[in-house]
């Protein structure tokens, strides 16, 4: 960084406008605390009209394996996914615990699974979109305990809402807790705790009507944020703007 740091603060500064993905991760940049007066937010979007529909028999084989309550992970396993919390979570309990991806810490994730004799959680490997697709419709919750601020938005996590499912997630000051409010769309915790995140995963599971409550909330902050519709009259304006400051 030391090398790398005054070339990124060259160009940073030749720009006219710089794009951060949440208002929570440009309060929390201390690199964009240089750059404020010219920051503007633009959460990324998603379109669920992309996603494929799934099927009944492919629900129902769903079903089948992984029963008719499950939290879902769903993302790549690198180092600041922090599923070594959520593992740790999961000991002592039998909640069912579904992990979609793959990664370089997969091997590593196996072995801790095993050393915690977690009979529990089922590690998918990677799955087509309508196997995805299938799984966050019959998942009971999202749960997301990335806890290193390289995590700084969080797609899966907006699957999730976009899906109508309650989260649970890690207070890391990027975008994660811009889509995830706590008490409102799921619950947010302190990073690397896993007895929080515990905490957090006992209080959906024993409460119905909270899950659904919070699914409903989530979904509907997607709709008004985080739409793949919005995202791009954002950019074209934002694109606009520049290009007429140029011409004058």
């Amino acid at each position: 960084m030391l090398l790398y740091s005054p070339l990124m603060h060259r160009f940073l500064k030749r720009g006219d406008l710089i794009v951060a993905d949440s208002p929570n991760y440009m309060a929390t940049s201390k690199v964009l605390h240089h750059y404020r007066h010219k920051t503007v937010v633009i959460p990324y979007g998603l379109d669920k009209k992309s996603y494929p529909p799934s099927s009944e028999q492919r629900l129902q084989h769903w079903r089948k394996r992984c029963g008719e309550r499950f939290f879902l992970f769903v993302g790549v396993m690198r180092y600041y996914k922090g599923l070594h919390i959520l593992l740790e979570a999961a000991q002592g309990t039998d909640y069912p615990i579904i992990i979609v991806g793959a990664g370089p810490l997969e091997a590593e994730l196996k072995t801790q699974a095993e050393s915690l004799e977690l009979r529990n959680v089922q590690f998918l490997g990677r799955l087509d979109d309508e196997d995805k697709v299938a799984l966050l419709q019959l998942c009971t919750a999202i749960v997301f305990p990335s806890h290193l601020r390289s995590e700084a938005f969080g797609i899966s996590l907006l699957e999730g809402a976009m899906f109508g499912k309650p989260m649970i997630s890690s207070e890391i000051g990027t975008g994660t807790s811009y889509i995830n409010i706590h008490n409102e769309t799921g619950l947010v915790v302190p990073p690397s705790a896993p007895h929080a995140f515990r905490a957090a995963m006992d209080q959906l599971w024993g409460d119905a009507e909270l899950c659904a409550r919070m699914g409903q909330q989530a979904m509907s902050r997607y709709e008004s944020l985080f739409s793949s519709e919005r995202m791009g009259q954002q950019m074209a304006h934002l694109y606009r703007e520049v290009a007429n400051q140029a011409q004058h």
